[in-house]
């Protein structure tokens, strides 16, 4: 069976079977960079239970943080969908961009020209050296998706089970770990 080949912009979901690392069980990545070097992204699913005008006080507004990874973990991270109010920012795919001057995103922010539906903020990134994400699909640790939409992806916290989504859109096999808890042991 040919393997897929993941692209900058497709959604790695974690396998079920990925259970006891704490990071990367049940999360959904968005794939930010990819080539011959190796990948970066963001987990889109984790929050943290802190809000970043507690981290930079001089956003006035409310915004979520989340665990983008466990790299990095004290760098500031940032995937939009505003280029044309965000100079330099790199376009992964589809209307979603990543980075920018972060001194005019508080700016944007400040001024409500910038709302959490356009932008998302991560501490820390995930990361994988040029063998090491091939080696991980290989042993079927990430389903890759390639289909998921620039809202769906900003807006994967609404209700708090962007995962189990993903699993039921998978069907079959992974239908019944949708309802599953994430601690087996709950079950």
């Amino acid at each position: 069976m040919e393997r897929l080949q993941p692209n900058r912009g497709d959604v790695l979901i974690s396998e079920p079977s990925t259970i006891g690392d704490l990071t990367f069980n049940r999360s959904v990545i968005l794939l930010a960079h990819l080539d011959a070097d190796g990948a970066v992204g963001f987990i889109i699913n984790k929050p943290l239970d802190f809000n970043l005008e507690e981290l930079i006080p001089e956003i006035s507004e409310h915004f979520k943080l989340f665990n983008g990874g466990p790299v990095e973990q004290e760098n500031l991270y940032f995937i939009h969908d505003v280029p044309h109010l965000v100079k330099d920012s790199i376009e992964i795919k589809g209307g979603i961009y990543w980075g920018g001057s972060f001194e005019r995103i508080v700016h944007l922010i400040n001024t409500k020209q910038i709302t959490s539906e356009n932008i998302k903020f991560f501490l820390g990134y995930s990361g994988w050296d040029a063998s090491q994400l091939a080696s991980e699909i290989d042993l079927n640790t990430w389903i890759i998706d390639s289909n998921t939409k620039s809202n769906d992806i900003l807006n994967s916290l609404k209700d708090g089970q962007y995962w189990q989504q993903k699993m039921k859109k998978l069907g079959g096999e992974y239908l019944l770990w949708s309802n599953a808890p994430e601690n087996p042991n709950n079950n």
